[in-house]
């Protein structure tokens, strides 16, 4: 994707309205988990070293268009003021008077951080006014919220109508690993795609075919594929709405698309229920599927043996319980040992099993946004990033 960046112009003195994804988890009233601030630090830090005036601004929640204390971003800006070793002021609103004025009381390297976008439903409609509002506090509009980049909100793309609009380090880097697994991926290419349902994928898979050497498949989505064969799942979750289109994208992967050939099952939905590993040719009557077995293990090793480019987009089975957590954690930690491979880890459960698996720090990219990349695998184009400027030839 060739966007210009915050480094293509310049900010200096500027007032500059960025756009970043801190919907992180709260308990307590503090940050539980920073990994999206920290992600967006790159791009306020070199901000505050070109002695820009810094307006940040992002959602937390689903507050429902009106203000809500349990939603507000002061832990976010209090955790924020910790790893700049700065102050950074928690705005009463992210329009308004009271905001246009401290915003005009900025001094270059200083920022600000604006409340929740969404304590105003005109944030997610997109609303024309409440984008011209926001963008009246800026003079440059810096996009670095990948993980929204695929909703049209006043905040994405309705700002771009009336600011220069380019993105930041960190939507560069979704873009760069993104873009190029699917444009021009070092071979063999390798997805692996789990999760519950086949019909949050079916998309994914379509455009993936006509491009990967390999796809592999987990997960629930997996059960509603052996039906499709024909095979017995028991009480497994299947969508029976989708098994024609599984035999569609069946009959067009071909030997490209590898489904498990044994699994874990279990007699309940439960930490503390039955289970053993069986062939797929052997789920009996009322038990389910809840992870891949140790032989589909080996066998996706294997395919990936050699891979030089590989995404990774949902868990192999029900990882949130210990019992049936193994699969999607050896497949984390076969990407990890592989030598000089890409390995693009699509956000969402993908990545925080990465975590847990302890192998995060050994995938060359985590992605932020879990439903943006997949819309960004699905081929769509984000309205985040289409309303972002183009970089000329002359530019380069």
């Amino acid at each position: 994707m060739n966007k210009k960046t915050v480094r293509d112009i310049a900010v200096a003195g500027k007032r500059v309205l960025v756009r970043v994804d801190f919907n992180v988890p709260l308990e307590n009233g503090r940050v539980a988990d920073d990994t999206r601030i920290r992600a967006a630090l790159p791009t306020i830090q070199y901000l505050v070293a070109q002695g820009a005036k810094t307006i940040l601004c992002s959602h937390l929640g689903r507050p429902k268009g009106k203000p809500d204390p349990q939603h507000s971003l002061r832990p976010v800006a209090e955790r924020l003021s910790q790893l700049l070793q700065q102050p950074v002021p928690l705005a009463p609103d992210c329009v308004g008077p009271q905001v246009e004025a401290l915003v005009a009381a900025l001094r270059p390297g200083e920022l600000v951080l604006l409340e929740n976008l969404r304590f105003h439903a005109e944030e997610e409609a997109n609303e024309e006014g409440f984008a011209r509002a926001l963008a009246t506090l800026a003079e440059v509009y810096v996009n670095d919220a990948f993980g929204a980049a695929h909703r049209a909100h006043a905040s994405t793309a309705g700002v771009a109508a009336w600011l220069p609009a380019v993105a930041g380090f960190l939507m560069e880097k979704e873009l760069k690993f993104l873009g190029q697994a699917l444009a021009a991926p070092a071979r063999p290419f390798v997805a692996i795609l789990g999760g519950a349902k086949v019909s949050d994928k079916i998309a994914v898979i379509e455009n993936l075919l006509g491009k990967v050497d390999t796809l592999l498949i987990g997960g629930g989505m997996a059960n509603t594929f052996l039906k499709a064969q024909g095979r017995e799942v028991g009480d497994s979750l299947v969508e029976n709405d989708k098994l024609e289109v599984a035999q569609t994208l069946l009959h067009q992967g071909g030997s490209r698309l590898v489904l498990p050939i044994d699994v874990v099952i279990a007699d309940r939905f439960a930490a503390d229920a039955q289970r053993r590993a069986v062939s797929v040719d052997a789920v009996p009557h009322g038990w389910r599927i809840l992870d891949i077995g140790p032989q589909t293990v080996a066998h996706f090793t294997r395919a990936l043996h050699g891979a030089r480019t590989v995404v990774w987009n949902g868990p192999m089975g029900v990882f949130e319980l210990a019992p049936f957590a193994e699969g999607t954690f050896a497949i984390a930690r076969a990407l990890a040992e592989l030598p000089g491979a890409t390995t693009i880890v699509g956000g969402g459960d993908s990545a925080a099993a990465a975590e847990q698996a302890g192998v995060a720090e050994r995938m060359t990219h985590i992605s932020t946004g879990g439903g943006a990349s997949l819309e960004f695998l699905e081929g769509k184009v984000l309205p985040g990033v289409a309303v972002l400027q183009d970089r000329s030839n002359d530019d380069r």
